[in-house]
């Protein structure tokens, strides 16, 4: 085959998969749509019409067609360069959807949209029978798919591989043993250090908040930040996520106000503004093409959470930006000083939500979500069980008990949208956003005193130069190899907590 014939089966390649990620837009525009302004009765419908763009997403995918030109170019360009990277990377999709029924990506699909408003009653009603049906079938779905997509050791492992490239629960456990070995000894250092004035610090973040105001306060920090409003938007959700409708150019946030405290949707809106920044940065050439979007769902956690913790509950942020928030606020912050208000905003306290915990007991939040995963796939856990099991664990990793399940197993919206195997890349990315942030620093010193004059250019760029741009084209291991020059360690992480809460609680 010569270069001709070469380029044109690629071209003939991209075309099919810019097809499917047009169908893929389309699904995440409605998807969008009824996670903030469709009408409540529109769910049935909605929920066919998403079920039939997954049907001809995946149709298109596994046709022989598709096969046949991956199966012609496998070796037909370098495996470095950006076209080997993108017949590998559609090869791993198409083997992968190969063994998947078009009538179960249907079925989950439909599956997902119907649990998804069950699951929002369920939490206002505090009323887990209202879910556990959805999630009975669910489940059903999850396992037959693990068996389709088939596994090296345990089935969990091809869930969470949708994910993580080559992620596996072997992989994963010592990584958990590490940050619990770590992090537990120290919470309750951290908890007998606590006094009466750590714990009043929390009154720096209550109050009064006009939402429009948090919403302009948190609209100049994202800006600052360099997420770009031309290609995005804000809305407002029951649980926050970011959603990129089909490329770089239309990349969408959501947050969730909370009148009384002033840090819910502003490190809310952090977290998410990591995920879209990095999905604004990949290169537009890869647009419609297998390597757009983040390389896994570990790295772009690395995004949301060094955006919202290493960033933006540092002294230096603070320093620059609490004038700009008592100037919106005026009279809720006076005679308010920095140092009281980063304590408060880092304050470790173990809680019962999982995306308002602070960094010292988030991991042990993701740890439970974990195990509670892993037991419902081997059968040793029924849905009808899970209230009680997520109860015991909390007290036993926090020493807290949920006092209804809104608080506990119905805080999440992932288990309704399908996504099992999705938590632990929550601490994944807790562990290289240290890493990656480590080497940007050794890189670009100047880093700290730029955050202090809220100046976020040296940071992002070397995000985007390091990591964004890439998008797919290396697998998440490799990606982290090349940044970081080792792969995924929890020391560096676990001494930037040990510094952290050493120095505020005087330990």
């Amino acid at each position: 085959m010569n270069s001709e014939q070469r380029r044109e089966k690629l071209e003939n390649l991209k075309a099919r998969f810019a097809t499917m990620s047009d169908l893929g837009a389309a699904a995440s525009l409605l998807h969008w749509d009824q996670e903030t302004y469709m009408p409540k009765k529109a769910v049935g419908l909605r929920s066919e019409q998403l079920a039939t763009l997954s049907r001809l997403s995946h149709e298109t995918l596994v046709a022989k067609e598709t096969g046949d030109l991956i199966s012609s170019l496998e070796d037909a360009f370098d495996a470095d360069s950006e076209e080997g990277a993108m017949v590998r990377v559609a090869k791993r999709g198409f083997d992968k959807s190969t063994k998947l029924p078009s009538k179960l990506v249907e079925e989950r699909a439909r599956a997902t949209s119907l649990a998804q408003p069950a699951w929002v009653e369920a939490r206002e009603r505090a009323d887990w029978s209202i879910f556990a049906p959805h999630l009975e079938k669910l489940m059903a779905i999850q396992k037959e798919t693990a068996e389709h997509l088939g596994y090296r050791d345990h089935p969990y492992d091809a869930l969470l591989d949708l994910f993580e490239t080559n992620g596996r629960k072997a992989k994963l456990e010592p990584m958990f043993e590490s940050l619990k070995a770590g992090i537990v000894p120290l919470l309750k250092k951290v908890t007998e250090a606590a006094s009466r004035e750590e714990t009043a610090r929390e009154t720096a973040i209550l109050g009064e908040f006009d939402e429009a105001r948090q919403e302009a306060f948190i609209r100049r920090v994202l800006t600052d930040y360099g997420y770009d409003w031309s290609r995005g938007r804000q809305d407002k959700v029951v649980h926050a996520f970011c959603i990129n409708i089909g490329g770089p150019e239309d990349v969408r946030l959501t947050t969730n106000y909370s009148p009384a405290r002033i840090d819910k949707a502003l490190f809310t809106s952090m977290h998410e503004s990591g995920h879209g920044m990095y999905e604004q940065g990949v290169s537009p050439a890869y647009s419609r093409t297998p390597l757009g979007g983040g390389v896994s769902m570990g790295v772009h956690e690395s995004q949301s959470r060094l955006w919202e913790n290493i960033v933006g509950r540092s002294r230096g942020f603070w320093g620059r930006y609490l004038p700009v928030l008592a100037e919106l606020f005026p009279g809720a912050f006076e005679g308010m000083d920095v140092e009281t208000f980063y304590r408060a905003v880092n304050e470790a306290r173990p809680g019962f939500i999982r995306i308002d915990s602070d960094e010292l007991t988030y991991n042990l939040h993701v740890l439970l979500r974990f195990e509670i995963e892993v037991a419902l796939m081997e059968g040793e856990l029924s849905v009808d069980d899970i209230p009680a099991a997520w109860n015991a664990k909390m007290e036993e990793y926090l020493g807290i008990v949920p006092e209804n399940d809104s608080l506990g197993a119905l805080q999440d919206v992932h288990w309704s949208s399908g996504l099992f195997g999705y938590f632990p890349t929550y601490s994944m990315g807790n562990v290289l956003s240290v890493q990656f942030y480590e080497k940007a620093l050794e890189e670009n010193p100047s880093i700290p005193d730029d955050i202090s004059d809220g100046n976020f250019s040296a940071l992002h760029g070397w995000m985007e130069k390091n990591i964004y741009r890439h998008g797919s084209r290396f697998d998440p291991d490799d990606l982290v190899e090349r940044v970081t020059g080792r792969p995924l360690d929890t020391a560096p992480y676990l001494k930037y907590l040990e510094d952290k809460y050493t120095e505020l609680y005087a330990l």
